[in-house]
């Protein structure tokens, strides 16, 4: 009997077990992309961010998580003016005695993962969780026990559970994935529903079409075709690859980023599907007419009211070379003048040339000259050796003493825009990732032209971009 008893506890604890591993799976695979995303936009390892949600909100199945979408526990504090959800946590009264602790309602899961990030990344916390940033953000052991040393949470033993679930679930290997990684998948992860701008979508297989997608998926074939005007033949199979959307895309885009810089080859349908953005309002909220295109490395709005000026268009050909009497000095034109002073102000120009590529910058008018057929007078330089002294044309008037010019004329060696170099000044939102894709480089590139040794970045440091 006793045998019996003993089995069937084992039994039963061992499907507890077995169950809970499989929560926290399922957990794992539900917001890792969030926490990629987040770790790219704030510097936070996806490893911890995903450990710390599993250990604050049970994988998800605390109370708080279910009730209030606050998967990491953090309080109302003096600052919070949104819902509030109140649960016994660790405050006690004047007497001893356990009270009930506030705490922040979120509207979604992701928006408490996005909280996590800013709560760690709050400029009036700085001289709690600063030193964090400088930790590389692959070494999840030293964030773990600085998230302690923090005071982030009251347990003695907060480190030694991180860094057991980090390992056991094998957390560490989101450290180093790219967002990128998501949204062109790779065949393990093409499988399967994805979402960009909450806004859920699968990729085709080979020789997959529409309606097949539908008959996996669920979703009705005349709502597939709704949702993705790319596609106009349900019968026809669909490139390999590709996004079909499965619920309609979004007015404007819900992240954080406002702004996408075309990049070559790029179109308006390419960003519409990149960002599950409605291809109509994308274009209305840019002033653009349905059907033309943006020029390369211009801004396209994403979100919030409309530009004053459109993006240049493609078929507009270059950028006149602007003229200093029609152009303002410090005016900011939608952005771009400041981008371009930071790129240029470690160059010593004349205080009217605007920014305005070196090539174009023209040499202050000369005097007439008395004589024609005499050229130019150069500053006198030692001939190269192997080059031959070329007599003068006719004999110099001035038994050839030249006067130093008051301004020598522009040599090429001083206006090559190749080696000028450019920067950009970090603000708030900016990353690695999305200051490379303005600036048509790469994070590798980034870091080696500045000298990092994480992908770490602080507002307001300057950064060399060219």
């Amino acid at each position: 009997m006793k045998k019996a008893i003993w089995l069937a506890v084992a039994l039963l604890t061992g499907t507890q077990v077995w169950s809970q591993d499989q929560d926290f799976r399922n957990y794992v695979e539900k917001y890792k992309d969030i926490a990629v995303r987040e770790m790219e936009r704030a510097g936070i390892p996806a490893s911890i961010k995903l450990a710390q949600g599993l250990l604050e909100s049970n994988a998800g199945k605390s109370p708080l998580a279910r009730h209030a979408n606050n998967h990491f526990g953090i309080k109302c504090g003096n600052d919070w003016k949104g819902k509030t959800y109140k649960q016994e946590d660790d405050e006690y009264d004047a007497n001893g005695k356990l009270v009930k602790s506030c705490f922040r309602v979120y509207k979604s899961d992701e928006a408490s993962f996005v909280a996590h990030s800013e709560f760690l990344r709050d400029p009036l916390k700085t001289n709690r969780y600063g030193f964090l940033f400088l930790i590389d953000p692959t070494d999840y052991k030293r964030w773990a026990h600085g998230l302690k040393r923090a005071g982030y949470a009251t347990s003695a033993t907060y480190p030694e559970k991180l860094i057991s679930l980090i390992e056991r679930y094998e957390l560490y290997k989101y450290d180093r994935v790219s967002t990128i990684d998501f949204e062109t998948p790779a065949e393990e992860v093409m499988v399967g529903i994805l979402s960009v701008n909450d806004v859920k979508y699968v990729i085709s297989d080979s020789s997959e079409t529409l309606a097949d997608i539908a008959r996996r998926t669920d979703v009705s074939l005349r709502s597939l075709l709704h949702y993705n005007e790319h596609i106009v033949d349900e019968g026809k199979a669909i490139p390999s690859g590709t996004k079909v959307f499965l619920q309609p895309k979004r007015n404007s885009y819900r992240g954080r980023q406002t702004w996408h810089y075309v990049k070559t080859g790029e179109n308006m349908r390419d960003i519409s599907m990149n960002y599950a953005l409605n291809l109509v309002k994308l274009y209305k909220r840019n002033r653009m007419t349905l059907g033309t295109e943006p020029a390369v490395n211009e801004r396209v709005k994403l979100r919030g009211s409309k530009v004053k000026n459109r993006p240049r268009l493609s078929t507009e050909g270059a950028v006149p070379t602007p003229v200093p009497d029609q152009m303002p000095k410090d005016k900011d034109v939608d952005g771009l003048l400041e981008m371009e002073v930071e790129g240029n102000n470690t160059t010593t120009k004349p205080k009217d040339t605007y920014n305005s590529p070196p090539v174009e910058v023209e040499p202050e008018p000369k005097l007439p000259v008395i004589t024609p057929q005499k050229p130019p007078a150069t500053p006198k330089t030692e001939p190269a050796p192997d080059q031959p002294v070329t007599p003068p044309v006719k004999e110099d008037p001035f038994n050839e003493t030249e006067a130093t010019p008051e301004k020598p004329p522009v040599t090429p060696e001083t206006t090559q825009p190749d080696i000028t170099p450019q920067y950009h000044t970090v603000i708030k939102g900016d990353t690695l990732w999305n200051i490379s894709q303005r600036y048509g480089t790469s994070v590798d590139e980034l870091r080696r032209l500045n000298n990092l040794a994480n992908n770490n970045i602080q507002l307001g440091q300057r950064l060399r971009v060219k």
